[in-house]
């Protein structure tokens, strides 16, 4: 990962949306020496989100709340809903 003052990367911010969006490279912006936000493709954050719909569903199941077993695709649209935990 990649960090950067946000004052510095304001002139570096196309070829930062550029490496984050093209390159999977995470760019972590600073301020005062603290991450403050981060630049990430969304293919990543898609990635991310799919992972986390699995472990919700996994979770549930394991608690019994699972309500049989379900695809990937209808745990999505279960959490798009609003049914997830």
């Amino acid at each position: 990962m990649t960090e950067m003052a946000i004052s510095a990367a304001r002139s570096q911010l196309g070829d930062l949306v550029r490496r984050a969006a093209h390159g999977r490279e995470t760019v972590a912006l600073t301020d005062h020496g603290h991450v403050a936000a981060l630049l990430v493709s969304p293919q990543t954050l898609e990635d991310y989100e799919d992972s986390i719909a699995v472990l919700q569903y996994e979770l549930r199941q394991a608690r019994g709340d699972a309500g049989g077993r379900k695809s990937l695709a209808e745990v999505r649209a279960m959490l798009d809903a609003g049914d997830g935990a």
